[in-house]
């Protein structure tokens, strides 16, 4: 079952309050993004959801992960195993 608005709002609201926490800060001191692996400065990496809210994930330190702008703009609502096929099917091409 898919989560109502106000579950979602519920969740944002925990993202931004782990976001100014000193495990998410000392996350993003490694300054790496999570899917990339590229070196990215730590201002710059966003939080994403490994599985979406969308989906029915939850703001959880399990759950979240640092990652480029690039990586979780493309990333969008996708599962883990549907984003490694999206991953793959990239590499094939280049």
């Amino acid at each position: 079952m898919y989560p109502d608005e106000s579950d979602i709002k519920k969740e944002k609201a925990k993202a931004r309050d782990l976001k100014n926490s000193q495990w998410w800060k000392r996350r993003c001191a490694k300054g790496r993004c999570y899917y990339c692996m590229r070196p990215t400065p730590p201002r710059e990496l966003t939080m994403d959801h490994i599985v979406a809210l969308s989906r029915g994930g939850k703001t959880t330190k399990g759950n979240v992960t640092p990652a480029c702008k690039e990586c979780n703009t493309q990333k969008k609502y996708l599962l883990p195993m549907e984003w490694d096929q999206y991953l793959n099917s990239i590499k094939q091409v280049k």
